[in-house]
């Protein structure tokens, strides 16, 4: 068992933890559906709607933009606000804007309630991950947070084409609005607001130095992470790989990546924290170099799978430190607006690389001295949570 620090019971009371982590785990999963189910759309907004790539990408990127901006407004409600209610109203405006989506045939008018539907999204994805943070073994349920996601995404690309075929473009609105309706009676075990206050009460000192060393950590991470598997097609197709060949290679490393939040899972609290972070990071620091060189098929297989395995792996261990240097939610919170700001830098700098004579050893290069410089961040904020467990003494609550 760790001897990290842990949620006291009694935080919880109000909403027992399982019943938490199911409501966190479902809405976490069901939100950012349609980016990661993103290739199947894509090709359906095109077909179906006679969209131009250029429409697409910028519908996407509206979708993810909006859901980074619900971080914004979440700093004033996140403290003000019961985020039972606030997850009642999200969820609801997610129905809406999807079963509206459904009749839309206007790009101007898709893209503002995808805009609105993203937002609200955004919004039960602040609750979410913020509420993980208030659970007893935070590695566990950070891994189920990442495994719902790639589940739901994996799920979608593998049946949305027939579905496709069939219902078209709606189907993929109408189940995510009645998905989010299956989940609604799930928003009643978010916090209410008398356990908020309970919980910000008995909060220690958040170590501002470790939680912005914390944060930064989770940048670098996702900016060499989305630098290197944006383009990681092209790095098959510079070593000479087939794009069936390849396709099926990143396919398989779907599985890779939900095997790897399992394992994350799994672990939960059993041993060392600090330990799996460098297990993970050193393994996908090798990942990043074995693509070094136009690897061969075997070199470029491996590479692939493990860096998709150590990737997923590692998150849940990462965002779990964070939520122990701070269970206000705001920490979560801003967390939460950097991955989407690593999610656009990551792919825009390794363009740029690209574009450059370095190539993809420039690349590559700079996305394993990236992910080198989140391990040594994220070690470094591990100081904060020793300090933050001297400075509360609330007992540890039992493991999920």
């Amino acid at each position: 068992m760790s001897s990290l620090p842990t949620s006291s019971p009694d935080s919880l009371a109000a909403a027992p933890q399982r019943r938490l982590v199911l409501a966190v785990v479902a809405c976490a999963a069901i939100t950012p559906a349609v980016l990661m189910a993103a290739p199947a759309i894509a090709a359906q907004l095109v077909s179906q709607l006679g969209l131009a790539p250029s429409q697409v990408g910028n519908l996407f990127s509206a979708e993810l933009g909006a859901m980074s901006l619900a971080t914004l407004p979440a700093y004033w409600w996140l403290p003000r606000f019961s985020w039972r209610r606030v997850a009642l109203v999200a969820g609801l405006v997610f129905i809406v804007g999807n079963l509206a989506s459904s009749m839309m045939q206007d790009y101007g008018t898709l893209m503002a309630l995808r805009m609105l539907s993203a937002f609200a999204g955004g919004s039960l994805m602040v609750l979410c991950i913020s509420s993980a943070a208030l659970t007893a073994n935070k590695n566990r349920v950070y891994g189920l947070w990442v495994m719902g996601q790639l589940v739901i995404g994996a799920i979608g690309l593998a049946v949305l084409p027939a579905l496709f075929e069939r219902f078209g473009l709606a189907i993929v609105y109408w189940l995510l609005a009645g998905l989010m309706a299956a989940c609604l009676p799930l928003t009643r075990a978010f916090p209410g607001r008398t356990r908020q206050r309970a919980i910000a009460a008995d909060r220690p000192p958040v170590p501002r130095l470790e939680a912005t060393l914390g944060i930064l950590a989770v940048l670098a991470f996702y900016i060499g992470l989305s630098g290197v598997w944006t383009f990681i097609g092209s790095i098959a197709s510079d070593s000479g790989l087939s794009a069936q060949t390849s396709g099926e290679i990143l396919a398989t490393a779907t599985v890779m990546g939900i095997l790897g939040a399992a394992g994350a899972t799994l672990i939960g609290a059993r041993g060392t924290r600090r330990l799996w972070l460098v297990i993970g990071y050193a393994l996908m620091i090798v990942a990043v170099v074995l693509l070094l060189d136009s690897p061969a098929l075997v070199r470029f297989t491996l590479a692939a799978l493990a860096f998709k395995f150590t990737w997923t792996f590692v998150l849940p261990f990462v965002l779990a430190t964070l939520a122990d240097l701070d269970a206000s939610g705001r920490l979560m919170n801003t967390t939460n607006l950097v991955i989407g700001g690593g999610l656009a830098i990551g792919p825009a700098l390794a363009g740029r690389a690209l574009e450059s004579n370095g190539g993809f050893d420039l690349l590559l290069g700079g996305a394993a001295t990236i992910v080198t410089l989140s391990l040594v961040l994220v070690m470094i904020a591990q100081r904060g949570i020793t300090r933050s467990s001297r400075s509360s003494s609330t007992p540890s609550g039992e493991m999920l």
